[in-house]
């Protein structure tokens, strides 16, 4: 594949003369770096000869950057920035923290949000506003300047009324949880599906009367572990389900899939201190929040299978996900290993509140009845 001319204007949609340093420089991104330093001088001949030089600051920051990537020494965040630095690139991540997604994972309206401000930053490279040399020399003042233009255009309103910050956000977060569900779907489904192969264990009943006596004291208490339970179950204290098997299984389905996070008993601000320490509480809803569906599926499979007196401790359980189907047998790392038994570190105290395990970390009678159960109810939709 030649860089020449006639690849650039293919590739980036434009004519030869309105090429933009942004556009060549992705066009040399496009190819193997050793081929764009090799077919950097014609591309820069030809581009003079139809009246577009850009510009010695340039081409030699290109020589730079491409020079860097073939020795192995630019990071990610290097190339990312020399490609900013064209002046008419999006910044990935603003100083408010805003991100555009991968250019393959865009959907429609971050697409055209981006092409948006492609088009809004060529507009001011054009009449002066954006200085492209400055910007590839490093300048702090040029690069302060870049950015703060850009974190305005992110938050104004378009003619339309939309905020482009605001509506990608939007987007995102629809497709994420569209994604979700879709999970949480094909969970439940491979959970009925595995249970319908076994026998439907008995309601304990006497069990369940103790556990759920248990936790109606503990959920009006402050402190751990009632503040975490009422977080997952999404309960308030004040209105508890008056039938057992209802608040057994909602409490049980949260820690599952947590609905709520601790009520603001502490500054807010405890979530953005990179210095400071998560309290346990926050530590122990984070740990179930990062346990994916597979791995919930896998460790309830198993249990369920067994039935009670198999030991769910944390490192049991680990070696359950690793040897499931939904793993696909396939062994895990030692370092996956841990890393699953530390998240359910978190788990199985709770489970010992309600009773699911004892305090040996066996499954007992009503752990087995219920945890598919509760693993159902999380799952189902509302």
């Amino acid at each position: 594949m030649s860089v020449d001319l006639e690849f650039a204007i293919r590739h980036s949609g434009r004519a030869g003369k309105d090429l933009t340093r942004r556009d060549v420089a992705r066009v040399l991104l496009a190819v193997p770096t050793g081929q764009a330093l090799v077919s950097m001088p014609d591309l820069k001949r030809e581009l003079l000869a139809v009246g577009n030089p850009l510009s010695a600051a340039f081409w030699e920051s290109a020589k730079t950057t491409l020079a860097r990537i073939e020795s192995g020494l630019a990071t990610v965040g290097d190339v990312q920035r020399w490609l900013e630095s064209t002046g008419t690139e999006p910044i990935l991540l603003t100083r408010s923290y805003f991100v555009w997604p991968d250019e393959g994972e865009r959907g429609p309206v971050a697409t055209e949000m981006y092409a948006r401000l492609v088009e809004h930053l060529e507009s001011l490279l054009a009449i002066g506003v954006i200085d492209p040399d400055l910007l590839a020399s490093g300048d702090p003042a040029a690069r302060e300047a870049y950015e703060e233009l850009q974190e305005r255009w992110l938050a104004t309103s378009l003619p339309d009324g939309r905020v482009p910050s605001a509506v990608v956000s939007d987007e995102q977060d629809e497709e994420l949880f569209a994604a979700w569900d879709e999970e949480e779907a094909f969970a439940l489904g491979e959970l009925r599906r595995s249970m319908a192969d076994l026998p439907a264990p008995p309601l304990p009943a006497e069990d369940l009367r103790v556990a759920a006596g248990r936790l109606r004291r503990t959920l009006v208490r402050p402190g751990f572990p009632g503040n975490v339970l009422r977080a997952c179950a999404g309960l308030d204290e004040a209105a508890l389900p008056a039938e057992d098997e209802d608040l057994w299984l909602a409490v049980a389905a949260g820690i599952t899939a947590p609905i709520s996070d601790l009520p603001d008993e502490e500054d807010a601000a405890r979530f953005f201190d990179l210095d400071g320490e998560l309290s346990h509480e926050d530590s122990v809803l984070a740990s179930l929040c990062a346990i994916n569906h597979a791995d919930w599926l896998a460790a309830v499979t198993a249990l369920a299978r067994y039935g009670p007196g198999v030991l769910a401790s944390p490192e049991r359980i680990a070696r359950f996900i690793a040897d499931s189907e939904e793993n696909d047998g396939e062994a895990d790392s030692l370092e996956d290993l841990e890393a699953t038994e530390m998240l359910f570190t978190a788990v199985t105290p709770l489970w010992a509140h309600l009773g699911i395990v004892d305090k040996a970390e066996v499954l007992t009678p009503l752990g087995w009845w219920g945890l598919p159960k509760a693993l159902e109810r999380a799952w189902s939709p509302e």
